[in-house]
């Protein structure tokens, strides 16, 4: 299938005879442009989207939302994380995330290493957000990280 028939450009079309996926190999896209450094190979179905989703050490995700819901499964590396406004919490590999739609949540990798994480989102939007300061003014970066990492 072409690239024009996923809703995320740079994202792969999942079915017409395409059912088994590298995702170790597979291209990858911006995840977050605009407000996060999660970047990744993305596979679209007709109703759900994966992605097997990395961030650098130190970076991550500022505060957004999205109107679809989503699950993080956490496979590499440690990891802040905001759900809804509560208080931050530091995850690791092992940890399942849930994001209901339109509440706002930040994952930002912590500076020691970079997170991994496998992600699964409904299709009725794409695998994007927006920052919930309004701006579209880049990624979360740690203070004392090189702001030129991604």
């Amino acid at each position: 299938m072409s690239q024009a028939e996923t809703k995320n450009k740079g994202a792969i079309k999942g079915g017409s005879g395409t059912y088994v996926f590298d995702l170790t190999t597979s291209q990858r896209m911006d995840a977050g442009v605009g407000y996060s450094s999660a970047e990744g190979p993305v596979v679209e179905g007709e109703r759900i989207q994966v992605g097997l989703i990395a961030m650098k050490a130190g970076t991550g995700a500022r505060e957004h939302s999205h109107p679809n819901e989503q699950w993080i499964y956490l496979i590499k590396g440690k990891a802040r994380v905001s759900v809804d406004r509560q208080p931050e919490q530091i995850s690791g590999p092992g940890t399942l995330i849930y994001l209901p739609a339109n509440i706002p949540h930040y994952v930002q990798a912590l500076p020691e290493e970079d997170v991994q994480f496998f992600t699964c989102k409904d299709m009725s939007h794409g695998i994007m957000g927006k920052a919930t300061d309004g701006t579209m003014a880049g990624a979360y970066v740690d203070p004392g990280i090189d702001s030129g990492k991604k």
